[in-house]
């Protein structure tokens, strides 16, 4: 069994949750990305964050919210994504960039429009009363 290794940045304002679309894809997906060889967890966030969204993420300012697990979106059946999830401050504007086509701030009512293990942390996050009703 394939495992995708992915980290993402869990930011949340005013009860709705910051998710981007890639060109060409039909979900959308919370920022963050794949692990470079030797990156730690914040080394890839910050680097993937600064890649998508151009900002720059306050390292000491980073706390681990959790591990989601669920099958990865458009691969085949087996192919699971692990997302260690973090939150954080950050410096900058948040703008698309390289792939990123679209930047939105989504509602737990919009979690049909994102992929496996997003939704699984939309629950997650529902739980904890973080989103907006």
């Amino acid at each position: 069994m394939k495992t995708i290794d992915k980290v993402a940045w869990l930011h949340l304002h005013e009860g709705r949750l910051l998710s981007t679309r890639s060109r060409g894809k039909d979900r959308y997906y919370i920022p963050g990305g794949k692990r470079e060889a030797g990156e730690t967890d914040a080394e890839t966030l910050v680097r993937e964050i600064k890649e998508e969204l151009t900002v720059d993420l306050e390292v000491a300012s980073l706390q681990h919210v959790g591990t989601f697990k669920a099958q990865a979106h458009g691969h085949p059946t087996g192919v699971n994504v692990v997302m260690i999830c973090y939150s954080g401050h950050y410096t900058g504007t948040l703008q698309p960039a390289a792939e990123i086509e679209e930047v939105v701030w989504l509602r737990y009512q919009d979690r049909s429009l994102v992929s496996p293990v997003d939704q699984k942390i939309f629950d997650w996050l529902r739980e904890q009363q973080l989103f907006a009703e």
